[in-house]
Parts: C-alpha cells; structure tokens; sequence
C-alpha cells in the first residue's frame, strides 16, 4: 500500500508540474494541434485526468454502469483553464478520498473495465493509470522539445512524496 499511495503522489506531482508549466504558455500553444496523441498540450493533460477519473473512481470501486454517463459529461473536456480546474480539482479530491480504500487486499482484488481484454487487479489498474500518464507526460516533452520550450523535471528523486531535495524542482 505504501508504494501505491507513493506511486500516486509522484503521479500527482509530476502532473502539476507540467500543469504549471504548459498553462504560463500563450493559448495558441497550449490549445492547438500539435499532432501528440491528443492532439493539444491542454487535451493531453486532460486524458489524463479522464483516464485517472475512469480507472479510480468508476472502475476499481465497481461503477461501471455509471461510466457512460460520466463519458458523456462536458466537464470532462474543458476549454481553458477555468474548466480545467475545476475539473482537476475533481479528480484529485475524488482520488485522494480513493486511496484511503487501497489497502493490501483491495489492491488484490479483481476487476474489469469492458474496454481492457484480460484479467487484472486494483494494483494492476494503478499501475496502468501511471504508465498511461508517463506516456502521455512523454508526449508533452517531445512537443515542448520541438517549440524550444524547456518541459519541467519528471524525475522521481525531485517530485517523490516527502523529498528532502534542497533544491526546488523546475517548473
């Protein structure tokens, strides 16, 4: 339990990060194509709380009927940061209550999401969400690399839970 609950953390710390960075960034960067998986840097972040929001909070505590609801809900697509906001802050009130329910044999027990072949548990579908948001994270840093615009550490040692690092991560 305690390297899922540090797992998340990191995951939340690495996203805010990119957050700060990408939002100081002119609109006409942050919201247009740029040919990355979700296209814009803003739609990237936010697949990436719909991907959080999906696994976390419908599939794992057994909300699946309710899923294609929540698909449908326009908050999940945001059009600047305002909506965007609000709509992380969602999220990550909703995963933060969820993780107090991660115990041990919780993270055991097995689920499944209609869309995702297999067999899996919990842990498995944590470990999921945070690979998705690597690569994800992985995208931005390319696009920011090819407009110049230096992306903020992702390194475990700076962002993890709890870190000593004297030195403030950039961002």
């Amino acid at each position: 339990m305690l390297e899922v609950g540090a797992l998340l953390g990191y995951d939340r710390a690495l996203f805010d990060a990119f957050v700060r960075r990408i939002r100081r960034l002119p609109k006409k960067v942050t919201h247009r194509d740029l040919g990355i998986g979700h296209g814009s840097m803003i739609a990237t972040l936010t697949h990436i709380l719909n991907v959080q929001e999906s696994w976390l909070l419908y599939i794992v505590p057994r909300r699946q009927r309710a899923i294609d609801a929540l698909w449908k809900d326009p908050t999940r697509k945001p059009k600047d940061w305002k909506e965007f906001d609000a709509y992380a802050a969602r999220v990550w009130d909703g995963i933060e209550a969820r993780l107090a329910t991660l115990t041990d044999p919780e993270l055991g027990r097995r689920v499944k999401a209609f869309w995702m072949p297999g067999r899996y548990t919990v842990r498995d579908a944590v470990l999921q969400i945070s690979f998705e948001e690597a690569h994800h994270i992985g995208e931005l840093i390319g696009a920011m690399w090819r407009l110049n615009i230096r992306p903020p550490t992702m390194t475990w040692i700076e962002l993890r839970p709890g870190s000593r690092n004297p030195k403030r991560p950039r961002t």
